[in-house]
């Protein structure tokens, strides 16, 4: 009871976070979430080391593969906003008055 207590807090304190930050800022807040959701990633493998069970190697496998797709996912959402705030200035004029 009391792991389910404090995945509900955990849960609601997440939304009412994630809730407050503006829209213009949630590609900046994924990127600097990779680092955790490498954290997540390495825990689920290290779960996944102590399954015993078919229902501990099933959630284990969900838990790594979800978790992998979370880091992968946000790495390419990095891309893609790096990729919009590229260098794009024009050179220089080629020509002109001379």
């Amino acid at each position: 009871m009391t792991e389910l207590t404090i995945f509900l807090l955990s849960v609601l304190v997440g939304y009412e976070v994630i809730s407050k930050v503006p829209a213009m800022l949630h590609t900046p807040l994924m990127s600097a979430a990779n680092a955790i959701h490498g954290i997540v990633l390495v825990g689920a493998a290290l779960i996944a080391v102590t399954a015993d069970t078919w229902i501990g190697y099933l959630l284990a496998f969900v838990a790594v593969t979800l978790a992998a797709m979370n880091v992968v996912g946000g790495y390419a959402i990095t891309a893609r906003m790096l990729a919009m705030f590229a260098d794009r200035r024009p050179g220089p004029p080629t020509g002109g008055a001379s």
